[in-house]
């Protein structure tokens, strides 16, 4: 098979392209609404999706084409990469030689809608890319409704957020509100009961009602909950310590509570 049966005429670009400066700015995550994809299972997951490709780098020496046809005939635009452009260009030790550009999902608060056996995890002042991801992930999981963003610093652009999320980031819905308030407000307007997780808390999240609308609102990796979630009289719940550790990572406290909750709302 020839290339160009696999992905007609691509047009081949070096590395002082302007689209290629456009990829670099994606891949350092300075590009707020697109993130970059690069690698065959990634790209096999974003083929399930309706997401919007931008742009599609393709280096056939790379060894992967089964894929490349497909990406290309969704791709707005196609271009040839040589290896060494690719080794510049890619993230990843193994990128397959497959690699793009595509637009986030946007989701808006006034579109949801909500009942009993709804979920909401909110991320408060998380830092890295890889625990938003797999927060992002966890929330799919346990079939949460969205994952709501407050002091944000992570960014969901950032491309070790579709590695950690294993593309769900595509389809998770994830929302972001400049002040705590206005993320409490928008939850209690809708009936939730928020319980804040703190490790200092007297109550085991076992004990936690779970029979309306549930929020749990985890911190940061480094300082915990920021003092406005305090002020906004949610109830806190702890995940009992047995060892010598005084918490656990964000994204397993996270998986812990959303599974309590889902599996009493579903009784299991």
């Amino acid at each position: 098979m020839t290339v160009h049966r696999i992905v007609p005429n691509p047009r081949s670009i070096g590395a002082q392209h302007p689209k290629v400066r456009d990829l670099l700015a994606v891949r350092k995550d300075g590009v707020p609404g697109r993130i970059m994809i690069e690698g065959a299972w990634e790209h096999d997951r974003l083929l399930t999706t309706n997401t919007p490709i931008d742009a599609f780098f393709w280096c056939p020496e790379a060894g992967t084409t089964y894929a490349a046809e497909r990406i290309a005939e969704r791709a707005a635009e196609v271009y040839r990469i040589s290896e060494k452009l690719l080794t510049r260009l890619a993230r990843k030790t193994r990128s397959d030689g497959l690699i793009s550009v595509v637009r986030l999902p946007t989701w808006r608060p006034d579109t949801f809608r909500f009942t009993g056996s709804s979920l909401v995890l909110v991320a408060d002042g998380v830092e890295y890319a890889g625990n938003l991801g797999t927060l992002i992930r966890t929330v799919d999981a346990a079939n949460a409704d969205c994952l709501v963003l407050t002091s944000r610093r992570a960014r969901p652009s950032h491309p070790a957020v579709y590695s950690a999320s294993r593309g769900t980031i595509l389809s998770t819905p994830v929302l972001e509100f400049d002040e705590i308030g206005q993320a409490a407000d928008w939850l209690h307007g809708h009936g939730f009961r928020i319980h804040l997780a703190d490790p200092a808390a007297t109550g085991s999240y076992r004990g936690g009602a779970y029979d309306g609308p549930t929020a749990f609102v985890v911190g940061s990796e480094g300082s915990g909950l920021s003092k406005a979630w305090h002020e906004q009289g949610c109830e806190a719940v702890s995940i009992p310590m047995l060892g010598q550790a005084d918490s656990l990572n964000v994204a397993l406290s996270a998986g812990i509570l959303l599974f309590e909750a889902r599996a009493r709302k579903a009784g299991w």
